[in-house]
């Protein structure tokens, strides 16, 4: 199982060590625009609480970013199964079934941590001021491996190249602003607030902000991430075993 794993995850490694250069440079450009933009030009019109509005923001950005990158690191798999048929090759190979899913969704942690790093130290730079510590890394490598399941999932039920662009569209997009990326949920109406709560990036955004401020965090928010990540597993590899029936 573990040497199905390590397949699986080696290959998408060697793939992104060629790009690495890239790869690094293109995820400096998103991260820099939100630091300027918000952090220094909205930010410092911003009253958050008595703390500096960069330092509410970066949790946040870390959360965002995590999302979309992990996300989008496994869509990939949309076009092997639709377009390329390349995935046949893992369907027909004699491997553990759900080592393929969990293969992909650590290689999109590796591309979503890599990323965070960069925002760490742009942000370090920008003077932010937050604590990085063990359980920090975990609850941004949970959001990473979420978001991941979500966008194998979607890889395996989506039916073309449209539908994968829809999902950013409707789903990743509205995440973006609304769950505590940006701004506290609590300031949205109650209908709109209580929709946002069960998303699984709001308590992302809960739980980076809370460690890396050393306030007190929810275990409900931790109860939630870990949900998703068992729900998302088990659905990914569902679909991925009834591909291969």
């Amino acid at each position: 199982m573990l040497a199905d794993i390590w397949t699986i995850f080696w290959r998408d490694w060697v793939v992104l060590k060629h790009r690495l250069a890239a790869f690094i440079l293109s995820r400096m450009v998103a991260p820099l625009l939100y630091l300027v933009a918000f952090g220094w030009g909205l930010g410092r019109s911003i009253n958050a609480g008595g703390a500096s509005y960069l330092d509410f923001l970066v949790p946040g950005i870390l959360a965002l970013n995590s999302m979309n990158i992990s996300f989008n690191s496994v869509t990939p798999v949309h076009a092997e199964r639709v377009y390329h048929k390349s995935i046949e090759e893992y369907l027909i190979a004699p491997i553990w079934p759900y080592a393929y899913v969990v293969g992909k969704v650590l290689a999109a942690v590796l591309r979503g941590l890599i990323s965070s790093a960069i925002i760490v130290v742009l942000a370090y730079a920008f003077g932010a001021h937050f604590t990085l510590t063990p359980l920090f890394v975990l609850v941004l490598v949970m959001n990473c491996a979420i978001f991941a399941e979500i966008g194998f999932f979607a890889s395996m039920k989506l039916k073309t190249y449209e539908q994968m662009g829809q999902m950013n569209t409707y789903v990743l997009l509205p995440m973006s602003f609304l769950c505590g990326t940006f701004f506290s949920p609590h300031a949205l109406p109650d209908a709109v607030r209580w929709a946002v709560e069960v998303l699984p990036l709001t308590h992302a955004s809960y739980l980076l902000r809370g460690l890396g401020s050393g306030a007190e965090v929810s275990l409900l928010s931790a109860a939630v991430l870990a949900l998703y990540l068992v729900a998302g597993f088990w659905l990914g590899g569902r679909a991925f075993v009834h591909l291969r029936q």
